[in-house]
């Protein structure tokens, strides 16, 4: 006979905290992946805590979050920080807590599912603030985030494990402003033109510049140092195709079928992403067999070279005549709307949203268990 007390516990639900928003250039894109997200979840398994992040870096807590961050509300509720509790004695131990009047233990979440995209929550540092309260969170760990946010070392990541990447440069900021022909004649001399001039440390394609020739050049530069300190100068793929891949798991990953985006512009810019109904999403992506095979080995490959948990969607730009391909990047929170390029790939591959949702709070729970193994003293 299964004990009432045994019966409450089976019938709990997990409490999910969605964290949305936040200071990057991609907030809005969050906001959508968020309500997404939790418009799809089982209602009758998961308890939802919504949690905003404003531009400004407050965290909104209570009341209606997203629609104070869409602007559907006048009076924004206010959260001015956060605490760790630890709770030993309960089977989910830990929790991340809002530090406002009247926050109880009740208040804890179970995991945190962050659907945040760019820096200051894509790239690491929300993923420490998880990692120090102790918090089973969806998708990359720190070091895994803060790689896949900067291109830079990303691409580094990825020609150690032997990923084919396009040739590209480096360049500080501060080079530019100190000695800007220096670093334009570099780029003419080394990389040619057409090339992409974009800030390393961002998503949605935000600050990235497609450059035709030298006089266009100094403009992009510009562009880009005023997202970031560090600038990646790209050579183009000629003729390239845009490839793309998802992964789900942790220690064993497995890859979707690859699809195919086909921008309404130029190339796959930020207007292209979101606003350009001429942008096409092919699933799958029409290519031979024998290629699909090599971007799901290449794109678990990438996932695996910077130490990724979760998910992630590995992007490839295929050169049309020479049918060489390159990994461009990886997304550790990729874009997670219903029509996002990332789940649309896995409903493709037989995993339909919801059910996403359901392995990726699972995949967390798990590693979450898994770290809880390993020895912290001597």
């Amino acid at each position: 006979m299964v004990k009432q007390g045994a019966r409450r516990k089976a019938q709990r639900k997990v409490r999910v905290g969605i964290i949305f928003g936040g200071k990057s250039g991609e907030h809005e894109i969050s906001l959508l992946s968020a309500q997404s997200v939790m418009r799809a979840m089982d209602k009758d398994k998961y308890e939802i805590v919504p949690i905003g992040v404003t531009q400004e870096g407050r965290w909104l807590a209570g009341g209606d979050p997203l629609k104070a961050l869409t602007g559907g509300q006048a009076t924004m509720p206010k959260l001015l920080g956060t605490r760790v509790v630890s709770r030993p004695s309960s089977a989910v131990s830990r929790a991340l807590l809002p530090s406002v009047a009247g926050a109880r233990h009740s208040d804890a979440v179970d995991v945190v599912f962050p659907v945040l995209h760019g820096p200051m929550g894509e790239d690491g540092t929300v993923q420490g603030l998880f990692e120090l309260a102790d918090v089973p969170y969806v998708g990359a760990g720190v070091m895994a985030s803060a790689v896949g946010m900067d291109k830079a070392v990303m691409k580094d990541v990825f020609r150690v494990h032997g990923l084919p990447v396009a040739l590209h440069l480096v360049f500080l900021r501060r080079e530019w402003e100190r000695d800007p022909t220096a670093v334009m004649t570099q780029i003419e001399s080394r990389l040619g033109f057409p090339c992409f001039v974009k800030p390393a440390n961002l998503g949605s394609s935000v600050g990235i510049t497609k450059v035709h020739g030298y006089v266009e050049l100094d403009a992009a530069l510009a562009e880009a140092a005023s997202f970031d300190r560090k600038i990646l100068v790209e050579m183009a793929v000629p003729q390239a195709r845009e490839i793309e891949c998802s992964v789900l798991g942790n220690d064993d990953p497995i890859a979707s079928v690859p699809g195919e985006v086909k921008p309404g512009r130029e190339f796959y810019d930020y207007e292209a992403k979101y606003f350009d109904e001429r942008t096409q999403l092919i699933i799958p992506a029409p290519i031979p067999a024998e290629l699909a095979a090599r971007v799901r080995e290449l794109a678990i490959r990438a996932f695996r070279a910077v130490d990724c948990a979760g998910m992630a969607r590995v992007d490839f730009l295929l050169a049309s005549e020479t049918g060489e391909l390159f990994v461009s990047e990886i997304n550790t929170i990729p874009g997670f709307t219903a029509v996002s390029m990332y789940p649309k790939l896995w409903e493709a591959s037989g995993i339909p949203y919801p059910e996403l949702i359901d392995r990726l709070i699972q995949l967390a729970l798990e590693r979450h268990a898994d770290k809880k193994r390993s020895r912290i003293k001597p």
